[in-house]
């Protein structure tokens, strides 16, 4: 799997969203377009991310922009793995 595809299915199970993931495109916006998105669910998305990618993020790594898009996400982790 590639890290897309991984987000997404991420996003599909943390978020429980079920096929409206597959939907989701690189400039889809998250924040304030897909209602199970809140500050809770960020949370566990981020430790969602965190186990499935081992690795750590820091609670300054994060901002709205990460956010943004599905593909700002993606962009966010494949920034943490070649760190």
């Amino acid at each position: 799997m590639t890290v897309i595809e991984d987000v997404r299915e991420i996003l599909k199970t943390t978020l429980q969203i079920g096929e409206r993931a597959d939907d989701i495109e690189a400039d889809t916006p998250l924040l304030g377009n897909i209602p199970e998105l809140d500050s809770m669910a960020v949370a566990m998305l981020i430790t969602a991310i965190e186990e499935h990618f081992d690795i750590f993020v820091d609670d300054d790594d994060i901002s709205a922009e990460t956010f943004e898009t599905f593909g700002s996400l993606c962009e966010f982790v494949e920034e943490k793995l070649a760190e």
